[in-house]
């Protein structure tokens, strides 16, 4: 929830921006607040307060606090925790391991079952699955491509730019889009979409909550992940969209039965016979 409000700030109303300032200062005083409370320490009416809390995806103002609970409760004593030049191997390993499962906790409690479901309704029928994402998202759509096409399905992952334009334009009404972007705001991606959208086919996107992307996917999986990737390589954002990744696949692959098991065995022969045979 705060990685959420820090990732939204610049498109929040100026009142709503005062209310968010609170809320980051001083999360843990704010779960316990009244609305009017918080009204009257942002300087700001009581239903402006709960615009802010649909304005960043919850229903009111007892849904925000139960999801920012929820939130604080699941963090670790790492999620602040700031890497520096003359820190041990052993603590930069606590530190980056230690913010990962902060991560991958957050993650759970806050992916929307339902639209998990839905998600996967759509992969599960699509004739063809595409997916789309730039630079390190971009390496989790190859990871996607890779995990899908084991279940026989059509998919493919386009990083390029030209290519993802045109494959997007053609796609139709039978394909399905799975957009990655943590900032959800890249315009090439959204491009994309957009054309998607235009022919018919259904896009589940994993991004921030709030972003374009959000906005626009058919159906968004939301992973809020404080991180700032226009300055440091994507790491713990980047691992959550593997992660969303990984119970995408798992949930169509189960969706088919027993098909799947004989998918796999045709993709894990050819596997076993390129492996050298052991010692005696």
């Amino acid at each position: 929830m705060l990685g959420r409000i820090r990732g939204m700030m610049d498109s929040l109303r100026p009142s709503e921006r005062k209310i968010a300032e609170i809320v980051l200062k001083r999360p843990h005083a704010v779960v316990t607040a009244s609305v009017a409370e918080v009204a009257r320490e942002a300087d700001v009416s009581q239903p402006t307060v709960v615009r802010f809390c649909r304005s960043i995806g919850c229903s009111g103002y007892q849904d925000f606090k139960l999801r920012l609970a929820q939130d604080l409760a699941t963090g670790t004593p790492f999620v602040d925790a700031d890497l520096m030049p003359d820190d041990p191997v052993a603590e930069v390993a606590a530190k980056v391991i230690g913010r990962a499962i902060s991560a991958f906790s957050r993650m759970r409690n806050q992916l929307n079952a339902e639209n998990l479901s839905r998600a996967v309704d759509i992969l599960a029928a699509a004739r063809r699955i595409e997916i789309y994402g730039f630079g390190a998202s971009g390496i989790v759509a190859q990871d996607a491509q890779n995990k899908f096409f084991r279940l026989g399905v059509p998919v493919i992952a386009h990083s390029d730019v030209h290519v993802q334009a045109m494959a997007a334009s053609i796609l139709g009404s039978d394909g399905a889009v799975i957009a990655i972007s943590h900032t959800g705001r890249t315009r090439e991606l959204l491009r994309s979409v957009d054309l998607a959208l235009d022919g018919g086919a259904s896009v589940v996107a994993i991004t921030s909550g709030g972003s374009p992307l959000a906005e626009r996917a058919t159906v968004p999986l939301l992973v809020d992940v404080d991180e700032d990737t226009s300055i440091y390589t994507p790491r713990t954002s980047r691992l959550s969209h593997l992660a969303v990744i990984d119970v995408l696949q798992v949930a169509v692959a189960l969706r088919q039965g027993t098909a799947l098991g004989e998918n796999l065995a045709r993709v894990k022969r050819p596997l076993r016979e390129r492996r050298m045979t052991e010692r005696v």
